[in-house]
């Protein structure tokens, strides 16, 4: 195994509004700096009505030392379809797309190859719909958009909004396995592993976790996920 390790973390700000119904970034930021990772997929990052501008400030994040993974979305919004990613200590932007996504409620997916530690790394951002129906359809675009791809390693980081087993998921989501972690959400009681991070075989998670530190079970309704990886050696 490579002793190498990068930290992919993964955490739906709730537009930066906290359980106390006060939208405070600075308190998100404080969250996200806490995780040490370097890779973290953020959803709801943007506010929820038009022009969507980003619930987190680009100034802010970059201002802690944040690189904003730019998506190319237009009118002030932190990412793409409110998935945003960001870089911090060492990966650097190889490319990036947008991954449209099938459902009656607008989702996208968002895919960073980076520049890494451990190599060339593929993350996916995204955040699932909560039809399961469209869900399973939506896991089913986001294979699909990879396989036309050359193949690298890869991570798939959100909000898969899955209330069950995962069994649908694991069965979808064809060529990742999904890393055992604790439940997410809600954060003051958490019951459901709605936030998950999936990776590739040629990756290993040597450590993962849910984060509990204050304030992160005040700052959203969802703890962030994080996991340690490694690559395999054949």
């Amino acid at each position: 195994m490579n002793p190498s390790t990068i930290r992919i973390a993964s955490y739906n700000l709730q537009k930066c509004v906290g359980l106390d119904l006060r939208r405070r970034p600075e308190r998100s930021l404080t969250v996200i700096g806490q995780l040490g990772a370097q890779v973290v997929a953020l959803q709801e990052a943007d506010r929820r009505l038009a022009p969507r501008r980003a619930a987190l400030p680009h100034e802010m994040a970059e201002a802690e030392g944040w690189q904003v993974v730019e998506f190319g979305q237009p009118g002030g919004s932190l990412g793409w379809h409110g998935n945003a990613m960001l870089l911090r200590n060492g990966p650097q932007v190889i490319e990036t797309q947008h991954i449209e996504l099938p459902g009656l409620e607008p989702r996208g997916a968002v895919r960073a190859d980076l520049a890494t530690d451990i190599g060339r790394l593929r993350v996916v951002g995204l955040h699932l719909g909560l039809v399961r129906r469209y869900r399973l359809l939506q896991v089913a675009a986001i294979i699909r958009a990879l396989r036309r791809l050359d193949p690298c390693p890869t991570v798939l980081a959100g909000d898969f909004n899955d209330w069950g087993s995962g069994a649908a998921l694991d069965a979808t989501a064809q060529g990742v396995e999904f890393i055992a972690t604790r439940p997410s959400f809600p954060t003051f009681r958490p019951v459901a592993r709605l936030d998950r991070l999936a990776i590739s075989p040629d990756l290993v998670a040597l450590d993962a976790g849910v984060h509990l530190q204050r304030p992160a079970r005040v700052a959203s309704d969802h703890l962030p996920v994080w996991a340690d990886l490694g690559t395999r050696r054949e």
